[in-house]
């Protein structure tokens, strides 16, 4: 029919004004007497028909969400897994781990974590043990550590030196041996607690901004220098002191131009 070609959603009364004028002009359906019934019938039919309908599509549109939901979940779980297998694999073919939380490490009997200044090192030993059970002998350069009468835990060359009468030792919950060790040079990441164990990359290691502010303004200028060189490293650019040459050379060359230069580097 013509008269439906003249719908537009978005004005439907004027739609159904064409359609009673049409009824008007090519029936006699409106002179009757129930004819407002008959309408109010038609239109209750309708909102029924067009009420069901929504309620069968409803499930269907939730359930698509809930399918795209999943997926989503599915496809940022894979991609999760991607990174962690392309760090294990970065980190395996370098032959250094990546540091824990603590910028340290996690090993089968014991874990450390650092600061430039300390290295804290946590040994788990069997619930309740008591301090009189413990050896714990600290040296400049050498830790061992274990439980009386048994095999020590730790026994081996510190990775660098560190001061023995500000290294302490506890019983931590009478679970663990804590033991705090201050770093000779504090202006240096260790790499592994003793020499011969895993490895640490310390280009990954992620020192926090709070500790640094407690820094002493020379001291943290140093650390920052230290951090700056490690990550311009990492990225195969110069580091500060060659990055201060090439200003050197370069404020040399322009003040004297009659000069060849042509074999010079520039770092």
């Amino acid at each position: 029919m013509a008269i439906i070609s003249d719908l537009d959603p978005s004005n439907p009364v004027a739609f159904l004004e064409k359609v009673f004028d049409f009824l008007a002009k090519e029936s006699d359906f409106l002179g009757k007497e129930n004819v407002d019934m008959e309408i109010e019938a038609i239109v209750r039919v309708a909102k029924e028909k067009s009420k069901k309908k929504d309620e069968e599509v409803a499930p269907k549109v939730e359930l698509k969400k809930k399918e795209e939901k999943e997926i989503k979940k599915e496809v940022k779980k894979e991609s999760m897994e991607v990174d962690r297998k392309k760090d294990k694999e970065e980190g395996t073919s370098s032959g250094l781990r990546a540091p824990n939380k603590g910028n340290g490490l996690d090993l089968e009997k014991y874990s450390w974590t650092q600061t430039l200044q300390e290295v804290t090192v946590n040994v788990p030993v069997p619930s309740g043990t008591r301090s009189r059970f413990v050896a714990c002998e600290i040296k400049k350069n050498h830790l061992k550590v274990g439980l009386k009468g048994q095999p020590p835990v730790i026994d081996g060359e510190l990775f660098q030196a560190v001061k023995p009468d500000d290294c302490y030792w506890s019983i931590e919950d009478n679970r663990s041996v804590s033991i705090l060790l201050t770093k000779h040079n504090q202006m240096e990441w260790w790499k592994s607690l003793v020499k011969g164990d895993p490895e640490i990359d310390t280009q990954k290691v992620e020192p926090e901004n709070s500790k640094l502010s407690d820094l002493d303004p020379e001291t943290r200028q140093t650390v920052e220098k230290m951090m700056f060189d490690q990550r311009q490293k990492a990225m195969g650019l110069p580091t500060s002191d060659e990055l201060q040459k090439q200003d050197i050379l370069k404020k040399f060359m322009s003040e004297h131009p009659e000069m060849d230069f042509s074999s010079a580097k520039l770092m």
